[in-house]
């Protein structure tokens, strides 16, 4: 049930027909999981609490630096120095005091990760580093949820969704599997603080999309942003059946 308070706090997405009070319900009883508390997953968290998901499990290892406040908006001046989930658990708390915080501090190894992705719906990946991903990646399709996924750097963004749940849907690894931590990262390439709020903002929309049960999740798809020059193309992505992780004979 929802109460007259949570009635009125999301009545706004309750007008819409593809929510409703069911769709808030669903919402309400929903757990997700945040690996990464920065550029992405700032408004990630935000939207998630706004939107009341009942159960947002945040990861991160990372403490504030004043370089982060340009572009990850869940913190601020004052969380310089503590650990981004603890300054995230202050934030959100104040937001939305009705949504249930489960704190991961520190790096999550591979035993602590399986068991995090398994006891959520979905997991929102935005973290900024290419074996984190696909560490990520291989627990979400071990435990068959669904895994949303951003990245984003100079003035470029990437935005998918696997689900394993479905037989024809890619993962990670089908897309991404010779990539290498070679990548650049934010703090060596640069980034707009508003692509990384484009793109986690995304990924909100698209685990809300899972999470309640509405509209067509980005499931086979790779949506490319380009935000030097404003444009958007979408790629299609087929699952691969010599994928190492969830391909036949790889428990896929």
């Amino acid at each position: 049930m929802l109460s007259d308070d949570e009635l009125l706090r999301y009545s706004r997405q309750i007008l819409l027909a593809q929510v409703d009070v069911a769709g808030q319900l669903r919402l309400k009883a929903s757990r997700a999981l945040i690996v990464g508390l920065g550029g992405l997953g700032s408004p990630v968290a935000l939207y998630l609490a706004a939107a009341g998901v009942g159960e947002l499990h945040l990861a991160d290892f990372d403490t504030v630096d004043l370089t982060n406040l340009q572009r990850q908006v869940l913190h601020s001046q004052a969380s310089i120095g503590l650990a981004k989930v603890d300054s995230a658990l202050q934030r959100l708390g104040e937001l939305n005091p009705g949504v249930r915080l489960v704190p991961h501090r520190g790096v999550l190894g591979a035993q602590a990760l399986a068991q995090a992705v398994a006891g959520v719906d979905v997991v929102l990946d935005c973290s900024d580093n290419f074996t984190t991903r696909e560490a990520v990646n291989a627990a979400c399709v071990a435990a068959k949820v669904p895994l949303v996924s951003g990245a984003a750097v100079r003035l470029e963004g990437q935005l998918a969704v696997f689900d394993p749940r479905q037989a024809n849907s890619p993962c990670y690894h089908c897309l991404y599997g010779h990539g290498s931590d070679e990548a650049l990262t934010c703090s060596e390439a640069g980034v707009l603080g508003p692509l990384v709020g484009l793109v986690g903002s995304l990924q909100a929309l698209e685990a809300l999309k899972l999470l309640a049960g509405f509209g067509e999740p980005l499931i086979g798809r790779l949506l490319l942003v380009d935000a030097l020059g404003a444009h958007f193309r979408e790629l299609r992505v087929k699952r691969d059946p010599g994928c190492a992780v969830c391909g036949t004979g790889h428990g896929g």
